[in-house]
């Protein structure tokens, strides 16, 4: 049974989070952890380690930042939304920049 927010997401992204989580589980398995040893590590029920390895939208976030975290895989959440790499951010500050400066003049000034 899935939950209304997991029929609510895109396909891509429903896509996307499923394949997270299956390359979480291969992570896992290349360092030789067993589920168990993950979760005690975790601090987190055996159950939600299953949906977060299933890719499960309902999993808290914390939880997918706290495996990478014990697999020794950084922090790339830090990155995801980070202003300097949001392209279209970017290109949106750009367009709105002015087409031309000018300097009020005060009336001190003249």
């Amino acid at each position: 049974m899935h939950s209304s927010l997991y029929d609510l997401l895109p396909t891509p992204t429903r896509r996307a989070l499923a394949k997270f989580g299956r390359d979480l589980a291969t992570a896992r398995r290349k360092r030789h952890f067993t589920v168990a040893m993950m979760v005690e590590r975790m601090g987190v029920a055996t159950n939600t380690y299953r949906r977060l390895e299933k890719g499960d939208p309902t999993v808290a976030m914390g939880a997918y930042a706290m495996a990478l975290f014990v697999l020794g895989l950084g922090n790339p959440l830090g990155e995801l939304a980070d202003p300097k790499h949001d392209d279209v951010g970017l290109q949106l500050d750009e367009a709105r920049l002015p087409r031309r400066v000018r300097v009020k003049q005060s009336p001190t000034s003249l």
